[in-house]
């Protein structure tokens, strides 16, 4: 009874999916004037995009729910999903990623909250993409970043030029596991495709530090990008009340939360942590005071706007805007941008089609198109 019940909750919902292109937005920025058009709407939150093809695109919704759209055909796909996701809080089905050899093994990743014996955990696995569905679902890692809390989760995936997989975690909301490296809380993991660890990982030779871990002290990084024209990894987390950061993820290093911070308490307003910068913690490159609440980062390739090229683009959910950051050729940003105010939506995702158009999804269950005029 409930499997049907379930079926008819879906086509109900898919019922209500929509898909158009409507230009709501024109405007210029750096040079090039662009449009953004509403593409699709009535998803749940919309927490990941990722293309398979230049129109055929991939949406995770936080509720367990995998979509598969076509743009060209207009059509709507409601995929294969035997996982049991933990919708609870900030936790759901979260991220998407296409595998580097994609064109060969068909594979996607995905990361989502699994619950154990009452409490939750970033976990990620992986399936098979085959005649426009998924098949062979196979858990691929499992952090050991166990909770009751329902926040803090994380999480991004990405790929460097080697193959090698990261992925991000949140310190669960609880600070101190963010510092105590016997857990993956509040750390960005570096892993090989099957679960297994990089024989050059930082911390091998560590017992303090479980070997996964590639970079730890992150309070709650949802947004994790590898550009791979600079050769560098790219992250954005969430700071407590201002703080939010945007850091360049180096092996091995520790981004200080909560020991260092710009943040400050939720219902005090008082400061986090005497320290704003401390020998021994990175940096990061931008912060932002006040609070942004940040969920994606990626680096523009210019295939479309070229005078966008190397520009970073962020997802804003409380201020909801896209936040745009001219970068030099020393990594240091040199202005900033905001745009998307309009929509008045939390800005969920942000992607590249592979033909250059930016994507991205909010909260609202919309996706959007930015292209040029």
């Amino acid at each position: 009874m409930r499997t049907i019940i379930k079926n008819i909750i879906l086509l109900l919902l898919l019922f209500q999916i929509s898909i158009f292109a409507k230009v709501i937005q024109m405007g210029e920025l750096y040079g090039e004037k662009y449009k953004i058009e509403h593409i699709a709407s009535g998803f749940n939150v919309a927490w990941a995009i990722e293309f398979i093809e230049e129109n055929k695109f991939i949406i995770t919704q936080k509720n367990g729910e995998i979509v598969l759209v076509d743009l060209k055909n207009k059509s709507i796909k409601n995929l294969t999903n035997p996982i049991s996701v933990r919708d609870d809080g900030q936790g759901g089905l979260l991220d998407v990623a296409l595998s580097p050899n994609f064109k060969w093994d068909k594979t996607l990743y995905f990361t989502y909250v699994k619950s154990i014996r009452g409490d939750g955990t970033t976990t990620l696995i992986k399936a098979i993409f085959e005649n426009d569905n998924l098949k062979n679902f196979q858990e691929v890692f499992e952090a050991k970043a166990l909770s009751d809390t329902d926040r803090h989760f994380g999480s991004r995936i990405t790929f460097d030029k080697y193959g090698y997989l990261y992925f991000s975690i949140g310190d669960r909301g609880e600070r101190q596991s963010a510092q105590d490296t016997s857990n993956h809380a509040g750390s960005i993991l570096r892993i090989n495709t099957n679960g297994s660890v990089p024989s050059d990982n930082p911390y091998l030779n560590n017992k303090a530090i479980l070997n996964e871990i590639y970079s730890f002290g992150h309070r709650n990084p949802q947004g994790l990008f590898y550009d791979k024209k600079r050769d560098v990894l790219w992250s954005i987390e969430h700071g407590p009340r201002g703080g939010d950061e945007i850091n360049i993820i180096k092996k091995g290093r520790n981004y200080g939360w909560p020991i260092v911070s710009h943040g400050r308490e939720y219902f005090s307003g008082a400061k986090v942590s005497e320290f704003s910068s401390k020998f021994g913690y990175e940096d990061p490159l931008k912060v932002y005071i006040p609070s942004i609440a940040p969920s994606s980062i990626i680096s523009y390739s210019g295939k479309k706007f070229v005078l966008w090229g190397g520009y970073l683009f962020s997802g804003a959910l409380k201020l909801q805007h896209i936040n745009v950051l001219k970068i030099d050729k020393n990594l240091k940003v040199i202005d900033e941008q905001r745009i998307a105010r309009s929509i008045r939506e939390r800005i969920r995702d942000i992607t590249e089609s592979p033909s250059g158009y930016i994507y991205f999804t909010t909260d609202s269950g919309n996706v959007y198109r930015i292209s040029p005029q």
